[in-house]
């Protein structure tokens, strides 16, 4: 595959008026068929014919070895051209499937040890990714680590630290589908010393499930101030996160044993601190039992005998009927980078925001506004041709270094690139500051935006928004008599932030997904917010 990589290169060299007139589905088909069959015969002749003049001994002889030249490499082009169209046809199957399915991001989140690892591995394991052998070997591994329960985590926490500690650290990946659906489970850290990776994974997704414990004690530790339950329902709100469903898992516990009690006790807690993070809890939440451990109502609704109070749907029913806000495949190409690598060539990765990428596509790298090309997409394990919104995929680019390429940075189209700037205006909401720290001019934090990860400075308080009159923010206002000094928490407040780099941002109102963002202190989330004005076009500052 590599030589044909080559051979073809030129095939995209298309004039662009005939590029935009032929639609997408010709012109993928056609595109290297045309080329390929009408170019080889003529250029292998030509070359042919070159390479013998100097020895030709009689000019019958030299038609002689070209007519049999030609034959040969008109056979050849044949082959090629029957190779070419075969390849065609399964990326063109390949993306009639692609296109059948909705596609969606979930992340598992809640409190360190709830159970989210072995609730994804359950999933994977009953939407058949991990078969019965595999499971029998963790199994084993983690008896040998007198870690009994574990075994399913395994199936989601991959490395060695992560199965020795029983902690996930990195974002684990995986694929599962259901009937409608065809889901990317990140499982984020719950642990707190691994926040920024949980916010990397949730950045990414759609739809949120918060795992938490029923079993006594264990929802307490979580739920209370400094527990993850917390911190991680107000990232997912921030991050962009519209869907949450909550499971409250181990309900098979012996100190639970299915009751109704505790469960509404747990949603009883959960809902008004729900509905101050900003979700809608009766649009936008939904609460079930499971066991992750034993796999009890996820794939399929449990039986009256195990639980006769819950005549609700199973997990996957949940997750299948999720609605979800549509993004616009035609809109301008926005993708932030999470990750990138070398395999002949640059790979970056990441979830297309909005617009299609297809291959062949030039595209902007900003905010260092270089230009690349698309070589190679890929999806999951698949190659495919092109790949739309809600879409985690690999893109192989040319024209462009791996070490010039850093996570944070965003792939967009040339016609409408996103604005690079040092400095916006943004609404934040003070959650919980640092003891006795103030929220002033000159205060700094770490501010975590799509991928980008920077050091920032609040450099200006323009005015305090009080959310009983519930007005928004209005940056083009003159400015209040009195000059805002410090804020205490929990209030909202429009301010000017400032960084060292150029970063990648839109307006929320314009962009969320590149307009949400969470500022960090020594490990605390201590304000989430959004980006609501910035500088002019073209400009990194106001």
């Amino acid at each position: 595959m590599e030589h044909d990589a080559h051979t073809e290169a030129p095939t995209h060299a298309v004039p662009p008026s005939e590029d935009a007139t032929v639609d997408d589905w010709a012109r993928d088909d056609a595109e290297p068929m045309s080329v390929e069959s009408g170019a080889a015969p003529a250029e292998v002749a030509a070359a042919d014919a070159g390479a013998d003049a100097p020895h030709a001994p009689s000019p019958s002889a030299a038609v002689a070895a070209e007519g049999v030249k030609e034959i040969q490499s008109s056979l050849q082009s044949l082959e090629l051209k029957i190779n070419v169209a075969t390849q065609e046809d399964a990326h063109v199957v390949e993306d009639d499937v692609d296109q059948t399915k909705r596609h969606l991001n979930v992340v598992f989140i809640g409190h360190v040890d709830a159970g989210k690892s072995t609730t994804g591995g359950q999933i994977l394991f009953l939407s058949g990714q991990v078969d019965d052998r595999t499971i029998q070997k963790y199994e084993k591994e983690a008896k040998d680590k007198s870690r009994e329960s574990w075994y399913m985590a395994y199936i989601m926490d991959t490395n060695e630290e992560e199965r020795v500690k029983g902690k996930t650290v990195e974002v684990g990946r995986a694929h599962f589908e259901t009937e409608h659906t065809r889901f990317t489970i990140l499982d984020a850290p719950g642990h707190k010393s691994y926040v920024p990776n949980m916010i990397s994974g949730a950045s990414q997704a759609d739809i949120g499930v918060l795992v938490i414990s029923a079993r006594k004690g264990e929802f307490e530790t979580g739920y209370e101030r400094g527990g993850q339950t917390r911190e991680h329902v107000l990232l997912a709100k921030t991050l962009g996160v519209a869907k949450l469903v909550v499971v409250i898992n181990k309900m098979d516990e012996p100190t639970v044993k299915w009751s109704k009690e505790r469960y509404d006790e747990i949603e009883a807690k959960m809902v008004p601190f729900l509905k101050s993070s900003g979700y809608n809890v009766k649009k936008d939440v939904q609460f079930l039992p499971i066991s992750g451990l034993v796999g009890t109502n996820m794939k399929t609704r449990m039986d009256k005998s195990i639980c006769s109070w819950w005549d609700g749907p199973c997990l996957f029913e949940v997750l299948d009927r999720i609605e979800v806000p549509l993004r616009d495949p035609k809109g301008p190409v926005r993708m932030p980078i999470i990750d990138k690598y070398k395999d002949m060539g640059s790979v970056v990765m990441g979830k297309i925001e909005s617009g299609t990428i297809r291959e062949g596509d030039s595209l902007l790298v900003m905010p260092n506004k270089s230009h690349v090309k698309v070589i190679g997409l890929n999806l999951d394990e698949s190659k495919v041709r092109r790949a739309g919104p809600a879409e985690n995929v690999r893109v192989k680019l040319s024209g462009i270094e791996e070490e010039d390429v850093m996570a944070g940075f965003v792939l967009s189209s040339v016609a409408n690139p996103v604005g690079a700037v040092s400095e916006f205006i943004a609404q934040l909401q003070i959650l919980e500051l640092l003891d006795n720290a103030i929220f002033t001019a000159g205060y700094k934090a770490v501010l975590h935006i799509h991928s980008v990860v920077e050091e920032c400075e609040i450099v200006e308080l323009i005015e305090e928004i009080d959310m009983k009159k519930k007005k928004e923010a209005d940056p083009k206002k003159k400015k209040p008599k009195r000059k805002l000094l410090f804020v205490k928490n929990g209030a909202i407040v429009v301010c000017r932030i400032q960084v060292n780099n150029l970063i990648c941002i839109e307006k929320f109102s314009d962009f969320p997904q590149l307009g949400r963002f969470t500022l960090r202190t020594e490990g605390k989330t201590v304000a989430v917010g959004k980006v609501v004005d910035v500088p002019p076009a073209g400009s990194p500052t106001f």
